[in-house]
C-alpha cells in the first residue's frame, strides 16, 4: 500500500470516530450520522454529489428474515444457530410484483405496499378481508392472529362481485396470456390401436362337388393377384363327364343343364357343350373374383374329394379394422361415426373409414368391445394383420362455446375460469364442462362467445391476488355467528 493511501484511509477512519463520537453525545440516531458522514465527504463522490440516503422503513412489522439475507423467514422474532436476531421487514420493504404509484406520494405508496389503497373522497367500504388471503371477512377493521389489518374492500373497485384487481406490472412480468371464448366443434376422439383383416364376405373358396383328379395346374400360387374368370386349374370328375354326355344326347333337356349346375359348373362351360356338342375330358375351373390368392392346394394329378379346397382368394379392395375400445368409452362410439386409421408400416399416411358394427360383447378379461371399422384400399397397399392407430371422432358435429384447456381452474369439485374485464381486473366465474378434445374445453354454462379468459398465470393470480378469498370470502357476514367467527361485532 502506497504511503497516499494509507494517510487517506486513517484520515477517513478518525473522521468516522470524531462524526461517531458528537452523534453518539448529542443522542443522534443512525440516520444522522449517516447524514453527517455524506455532509462531510460529499466532496470525495464523483461530481460532488453523494448517493441518496435510502428511506427509513414504515409500516406494521410483515415478517422477520435471516440477517445474512438468506431465504429463511419467520412469523415471529427470532435467533440463528449463533445468537444473531433476525431482521425485521416492513410493510414499505416487502418487495412486490405490482409498481408503486409514484405520483400518490410516500404515504400513498405505503399504503398499496401494505395491502391498503389510499382512500380518495367518500368511498364506501363493503367489507374487510383477510390480509394472506384467506376466506375470512369482517364488516369493521381489525387485525389478524399476526397484527396485520385486514383489507378494505371498496364498492368502486370490486363492484360488489366478486373481482380481483392485479397491477399492470405483475400481469406483465408473469405472462399473463388471454384468449377469446368463441363457438366451435370439440373432436373428442377415442384412440385405439386396432389389427386389419380381411371383409369376410369377400373371401372365396374354389372347390368341386364330386369327386375329381387335378389334370393341370396353371402358374398361379400364393400371393398372386388374380382376375375374375381368369383360369387356375383344370379337372377331371366322372359324375361332371356323365352330366355333361347326358346333356349332349337330349339337347333342350332342362334336367341335365340343372344337373350341370349343382355341380357348380360355370354357364359359359356349359354353353360352349352345347354348342360344339362335345364332352371335354377336363373342365377349367376359374377365378370367381379379382382378388389374392391366399391358400393353394391344388397339386397336379392328385385325386380332390367332393368339396375340398382347391383355391381360396379374397378381394382386399376393402379391409376392416378390428379395434378393442375400452368399456367407459363405449357410450360416446355410434355407427357411421369417422375413423381414422394410421397404419405403422406407413408412418405418416392417414386413411378414413366409419364404424360398420360393434360387436354386442364386451371382453370380460380386458373389459372392452369389439369395434369394426370398413376401410377402403383401392392400391392394396394394406394388407391383412398389419398393426394399425385408430381414432374415432366421438364428439358432436355442432359448434359449441369453447375454450383452451388452460383456461380451465379445475378443483375437481369446481371449475372456474378468469374473465379479463380491463385495467388489470379479473373476475372468477363458475362455468359447467361438456366434452374435451384437441386441446379445449367445452363452456355449456357460465360465459358466452367472445369473453376474454386468462390462459396461462391463472395460478400466479390465484395466488397473488387471493381468488380464493374471492371465491370464497368476498362476501359480508350473512348472519351474527359469522360475524362472530370473524372477530367483529354483529
Amino acid at each position: 500500500m502506497s504511503r497516499t493511501a494509507w494517510f487517506a484511509g486513517a484520515l477517513a477512519a478518525l473522521a468516522a470516530g470524531g462524526i461517531g463520537y458528537g452523534a453518539g453525545h448529542r443522542g443522534d440516531p443512525v440516520p444522522a450520522l449517516v447524514a453527517a458522514a455524506r455532509t462531510r465527504f460529499a466532496a470525495w463522490w464523483p461530481n460532488g454529489a453523494a448517493p441518496p440516503i435510502p428511506a427509513a422503513a414504515t409500516g406494521s412489522v410483515v415478517y422477520y428474515q435471516d440477517p445474512d439475507g438468506k431465504p429463511v423467514y419467520a412469523l415471529a422474532p427470532m435467533m440463528t444457530a449463533d445468537g444473531r436476531a433476525f431482521r425485521a421487514v416492513r410493510a414499505s420493504e416487502d418487495v412486490r410484483f405490482g409498481l408503486l404509484d409514484d405520483a400518490a406520494g410516500p404515504d400513498a405508496a405505503g399504503a398499496e405496499a401494505a395491502g391498503h389503497r389510499p382512500d380518495s373522497g367518500a368511498r364506501a367500504i363493503l367489507y374487510y378481508r383477510n390480509p394472506m388471503g384467506l376466506p375470512d371477512t369482517s364488516p369493521v377493521p381489525k387485525k389478524d392472529s399476526m397484527g396485520m389489518d385486514y383489507v378494505p374492500v371498496y364498492a368502486d373497485v370490486d363492484g360488489g362481485g366478486p373481482v380481483v384487481t392485479v397491477p399492470v406490472g405483475r400481469i406483465q412480468r408473469t405472462g399473463v396470456r388471454i384468449a377469446t371464448a368463441e363457438r366451435r366443434v370439440v373432436a373428442q376422439p377415442v384412440r385405439v390401436p386396432g389389427t386389419l383383416a380381411l371383409d369376410e364376405r369377400r373371401v372365396t373358396v374354389v372347390a368341386t362337388r364330386s369327386d375329381a383328379y387335378v389334370d393341370r395346374v396353371e402358374n398361379v400360387t400364393t400371393g398372386d393377384r388374380v382376375r375374375r374368370g381368369q383360369p387356375l386349374v383344370h379337372i377331371y370328375a366322372p359324375e361332371i363327364n356323365a352330366a355333361a354326355a347326358q346333356l349332349i344326347a337330349n339337347p333342350g333337356f332342362d334336367g341335365a343343364r340343372r344337373r350341370l349346375q349343382n355341380l357348380n359348373i360355370s354357364e359359359s362351360v356349359i354353353d360352349a357343350m352345347e354348342r360344339t356338342r362335345t364332352v371335354p375330358m377336363a373342365i377349367t375351373w376359374s377365378s370367381p373374383r379379382d382378388g389374392i390368392v391366399l391358400q393353394r392346394n391344388a397339386v397336379e394329378g392328385m385325386k380332390a374329394a367332393a368339396g375340398d379346397t382347391l383355391f381360396r382368394i379374397a378381394d382386399i379392395a376393402v379391409l376392416w379394422v378390428l379395434a378393442d375400445v375400452p368399456e367407459r368409452d363405449l357410450a360416446g362410439i355410434r355407427v357411421g361415426q369417422v375413423a381414422t386409421v394410421r397404419p405403422r408400416s406407413a408412418p405418416g399416411r392417414t386413411v378414413t373409414g366409419r364404424v360398420a358394427v360393434i360387436y354386442p360383447q364386451v371382453n370380460p378379461e380386458t373389459r372392452a368391445a369389439r369395434v369394426r371399422i370398413e376401410l377402403p384400399n383401392p392400391d392394396g397397399t394394406l394388407l391383412p394383420d398389419m398393426y394399425a392407430d385408430v381414432a374415432i371422432d366421438t364428439g358432436s358435429a355442432e359448434p359449441v362455446v369453447a375454450v383452451p384447456d388452460d383456461a380451465v381452474l379445475d378443483t375437481g369439485t369446481r371449475q372456474v375460469v378468469l374473465l379479463e374485464r380491463g385495467e388489470g381486473r379479473f373476475e372468477p366465474r363458475a362455468v359447467t364442462l361438456g366434452a374435451r378434445g384437441e386441446g379445449f374445453t367445452e363452456i355449456r354454462a357460465g360465459i358466452a362467445a367472445g369473453d376474454r379468459v386468462v390462459t396461462a398465470a391463472n395460478f400466479l393470480i390465484d395466488a397473488e391476488s387471493n381468488l380464493k378469498a374471492a371465491l370464497q370470502g368476498l362476501a359480508s357476514p350473512r348472519d351474527d355467528r359469522q360475524a362472530a367467527r370473524a372477530g367483529g361485532a354483529p
